[in-house]
């Protein structure tokens, strides 16, 4: 039978949420202190920890550093005093969810059913991700990477819980696949995912998505509408490019999450929803608040467990492992047996991708379709001349030649030094007629056709001309660089 632990200094609301717990189907323990609460822990492991914020002896989040395996159990924060910051600091500290005194019984009980499912699901994902780990993937997101790795670790050390979750990454990362995978493998995955890109929805129109509306309401509305947190009650809503919300309906969406209750549009009755909020944004999260896009007690309410995905540049062999996944599924699709050249696989490592996973995608189905039997480089990315992909990094792949590393590093740093030949050999750590020597080389090489191919494999426009030369060739040829 599952256990919970209740910490409270007030003995109502410690017997009242014994009794709760009694007909939810737990054993329950009590502790009015700090010092109780370690006595009980030592006697036996809750499966949920209730514990006030502000106890006689100390805060109630320092049992959460003491307990033997805090995956293992739920710990649930109740307090009188709560704000913004001391609710963001318990979730930050490990607990799930917290509750705001005089609880609701509803709220309780349904936090005390959803903890009786967290420990045999933390074991479900455990087991899942070794054995998804050996293939490549975890739930719906493909790739092996070590970036991807910690991804996966987050997602699954996060997805049991109740918490909300902030994934921040470039368009075409997978954030949307990344949701769904947290809905999946989480206690609400029999319950509905739904999904909202807020920056899709006319602005008029997406309070009555959210929240639904009542009939007359407004112009047009005939009927009855259930919005989302009614629909998706007992499972998730991801709301995609949260940052376009009207801030007018952010103060709502925050009351939402504070208080787990909302009214319909033109309605008067409060209407409770247990609904897990995963939200998502292409920006970055302060700068959005900085510019007035983002509330930041919004912020901070979504920012309880963020998750940064990755650009598809670097993520290392998961381009190659994507795109073979891609082609195969265009495979089965179309009875072929089409295949990459290793020429192709090799031009995918050295094109930035700025479009991440769904650029990739796009590319895969557009050589798919020119290639008859054998996808080709020349059916490749577009050709460009080698440069830092983000400004500061460029990818290599594995097994590249000690000479192409140093060639493509050299020029990235020329790239990102404007084309200042010092600036750049101070930062290679090689003197200035070294650095005009290795560009004279790569002129030489490139121009003669020897040495392995460019980045796209077109000629280098952003070779640097050398001293020899007129002044108005190499105003040319700088220009010509600067235009990539």
């Amino acid at each position: 039978m599952a256990h919970a632990l209740i910490v409270d200094d007030d003995a109502d609301v410690v017997e009242w949420l014994q009794e709760v717990a009694r007909m939810e189907g737990f054993t329950a323990s009590r502790a009015h202190s700090l010092r109780d609460a370690r006595i009980e822990l030592g006697r036996q492991r809750p499966d949920v920890l209730l514990t006030d914020l502000r106890l006689p002896d100390g805060e109630g989040i320092e049992l959460l550093r003491e307990l033997e395996k805090p995956d293992a159990t739920e710990v649930i924060v109740v307090t009188g005093h709560a704000t913004v910051d001391s609710a963001v600091a318990a979730l930050r500290a490990g607990a799930s969810d917290y509750l705001v005194k005089p609880a609701d019984l509803e709220r309780v009980q349904a936090v005390l059913r959803h903890a009786k499912k967290t420990s045999a699901l933390q074991h479900e994902i455990g087991e899942l991700r070794e054995e998804l780990r050996r293939l490549g993937r975890f739930g719906r997101i493909l790739g092996s990477s070590e970036r991807m790795q910690v991804v996966y670790d987050q997602l699954s050390r996060v997805a049991p819980t109740s918490a909300t979750v902030l994934l921040i990454g470039d368009s075409g990362t997978g954030k949307e696949l990344a949701a769904q995978t947290l809905h999946e493998l989480s206690r609400r995955r029999e319950a509905p995912f739904l999904p909202l890109n807020c920056g899709a929805v006319a602005p008029q129109l997406i309070e009555s998505e959210l929240f639904g509306h009542e009939r007359g309401s407004f112009t047009g509305a005939e009927r009855q509408h259930k919005g989302f947190f009614e629909r998706a009650n007992g499972g998730s809503i991801f709301l995609d490019e949260i940052t376009e919300m009207p801030m007018e309906l952010q103060v709502k969406l925050l009351r939402v999450l504070e208080t787990g209750s909302f009214t319909r549009v033109g309605g008067t009755q409060p209407i409770a929803s247990d609904v897990r909020v995963i939200a998502a944004t292409n920006r970055e999260p302060e700068k959005a608040v900085g510019e007035g896009k983002l509330r930041e007690d919004l912020y901070h309410r979504l920012n309880v467990f963020p998750v940064r995905l990755p650009q598809l540049r670097d993520r290392g062999s998961d381009i190659e492992q994507l795109a073979q996944y891609f082609l195969d599924e265009l495979n089965r699709a179309e009875s072929t047996s089409k295949s990459f050249s290793r020429d192709a696989l090799a031009r995918l490592y050295q094109h930035s991708w700025p479009g991440n996973v769904r650029e990739l995608r796009n590319y895969v189905q557009r050589a798919f379709i020119m290639a008859d039997d054998r996808i080709e480089c020349e059916l490749g990315v577009s050709d460009s001349a080698p440069q830092a992909e983000d400004g500061t990094t460029i990818t290599i792949r594995v097994g590249t030649p000690l000479e192409e590393v140093e060639r493509r590093v050299t020029m990235a740093t020329l790239a990102y030094c404007g084309h200042v030949k010092r600036k750049a050999a101070e930062i290679l750590g090689v003197s200035l007629k070294t650095l005009y020597n290795r560009l004279e080389t790569y002129n030489g090489r490139d121009a003669s056709g020897v040495g392995p191919p460019a980045l796209g494999g077109g000629a280098p426009h952003n070779a640097e001309p050398t001293r020899n030369r007129e002044p108005t060739r190499n105003a040319e040829a700088t220009r010509g660089g600067e235009a990539l």
